[in-house]
């Protein structure tokens, strides 16, 4: 039975490893070449400028995203016993009702997010919100360390962090984003909240947020026209105006005061940049979490 559970639980790792293939190519190989871009329609004129570095270098980070990925997952399968035994223990520990496969997978989905840290520009790095239990446990971990003295009860997960994101009704509806649609950065958003000390805060507290991560191409066309400042290989999060508005005048934050909405600069985008929007929304409606 241990060892059929096991091979289950590698079905993920083995899957993710086939569907994406190292490219026979050399990378080194493709040329990456510098060009404008001049697109005429009947709406406007846009120019895409592809000599911006950001953009050269994601071209290049595209090429050799295959070869990374299969490196990485190699890596992951060295280490999976370790993961399978822990997400077994807790099982073990909090009832047949957890899904060791979902631990396993945020388990290392906090690895490769925590692995960023290794190439900090040397602002202090945020906390991450893998540190946060998402099951039950019966006993205290090292974190609670500081608090022997309170009941264990009480140091209890919010049920809301073992909850499914909901990603349904009129707010998950694609076609709710149109030309006239206005957006704010994340970061932005997180400050008119309340919300600054902490970055990122937004997109854990309000998980069932819909939340654009902006592209090369995005960053440069904000960037262009002042929405943000150029941020390199850091990402860029978008989110709708309305959705915050809505979170702003929520018992949560309406008598905080630290609310400051005039932080949102909200503004809108173009066609182009909707349309990726919408595909985002379509497929993160779509995922199992």
């Amino acid at each position: 039975m241990g060892a059929h559970r096991s091979e289950g639980r590698r079905d993920w790792l083995q899957q993710d490893a086939v569907e994406q293939p190292i490219q026979a190519m050399n990378p080194w190989n493709i040329m990456i070449k510098h060009r404008q871009v001049h697109r005429r329609g009947r709406r406007s004129q846009m120019t895409v400028s592809y000599t911006d570095p950001v953009i050269s270098m994601d071209l290049l980070r595209t090429v050799l995203q295959p070869s990374f990925n299969e490196d990485i997952m190699a890596v992951f399968r060295k280490y999976m016993r370790f993961f399978e035994k822990a997400a077994s223990n807790v099982k073990e520990n909090v009832g047949e009702d957890v899904q060791t496969d979902h631990l396993i997978k945020e388990a290392c989905r906090n690895c490769l997010e925590n692995a960023k840290q290794l190439f900090s520009d040397g602002e202090k790095p945020a906390a991450k919100p893998g540190l946060e239990p998402s099951v039950k446990r019966p006993r205290p971990i090292e974190d609670d360390s500081s608090q022997r003295g309170s009941p264990v009860l009480k140091k209890r997960p919010k049920p809301k962090t073992s909850e499914p994101i909901k990603r349904d009704g009129p707010k998950w509806d694609p076609s709710r984003l149109n030309d006239g649609s206005t957006f704010v950065l994340g970061s932005r958003a997180n400050k008119a909240l309340g919300m600054g000390g902490t970055r990122g805060r937004i997109y854990i507290k309000h998980a069932d947020l819909f939340k654009y991560a902006a592209d090369a191409q995005d960053k440069h066309w904000l960037a262009e026209r002042q929405h943000m400042r150029a941020t390199g290989g850091k990402m860029a999060y978008l989110l709708i105006e309305d959705d915050v508005q809505d979170l702003s005048r929520s018992d949560d934050y309406k008598d905080g005061p630290d609310l400051k909405m005039d932080e949102l600069k909200p503004f809108t985008v173009p066609g182009w940049m909707i349309e990726k929007m919408q595909k985002a929304m379509d497929a993160q409606r779509s995922e199992k979490e």
